[in-house]
């Protein structure tokens, strides 16, 4: 399967980087509900990582300027028509935030819940005990809401 070349003029730079930022969203809905706030060294790793491979791929051979400040552009005019469009549509505010997660119910961890989520033993006990919680046990229940903060309801 060969890819077209689109180019580098700027609208090949706009068509690319509208691509790619779809792309990236998808990926990361699809990868978690992780907050910035709360990624890990190699999370952190992987976002650099990433930004630094689709750069070529939203300019091209285009390195002006004028194409990256244009790439940045069609970003925060995608992110603001997404945001836009999730708060005016419940069905992409659905696709693209989820449903919340109960991580514990009644004190019970939900074993299944934490790996399908990505969230490890340890960074759940880190969260418990930032909310004043021992145990699991100390809970009614958990969860990993849409926006990557775990909230807590005490027994």
């Amino acid at each position: 399967m060969t890819i077209p070349d689109l180019g580098s003029d700027l609208l090949a730079v706009m068509i690319r980087t509208a691509i790619v930022y779809v792309c990236l969203v998808v990926g990361f809905r699809l990868l978690g509900k992780r907050e910035a706030g709360q990624l890990s060294t190699l999370d952190l790793v992987v976002l650099l990582v990433i930004a630094n491979a689709v750069q070529n791929a939203m300019v091209g051979e285009n390195t002006s300027l004028l194409a990256g400040l244009l790439a940045a552009l069609v970003i925060l005019v995608l992110d603001l028509v997404l945001h836009a469009a999730a708060d005016r549509w419940r069905p992409i505010r659905d696709a693209l935030d989820g449903e919340p997660t109960l991580l514990v119910d009644h004190g019970r961890i939900l074993y299944a819940n934490l790996r399908k989520e990505g969230i490890s033993d340890r960074e759940l006990a880190v969260a418990l005990r930032q909310n004043q919680l021992l145990t699991a046990d100390e809970a009614l229940y958990v969860f990993l809401e849409t926006n990557g903060q775990i909230s807590f309801v005490k027994k």
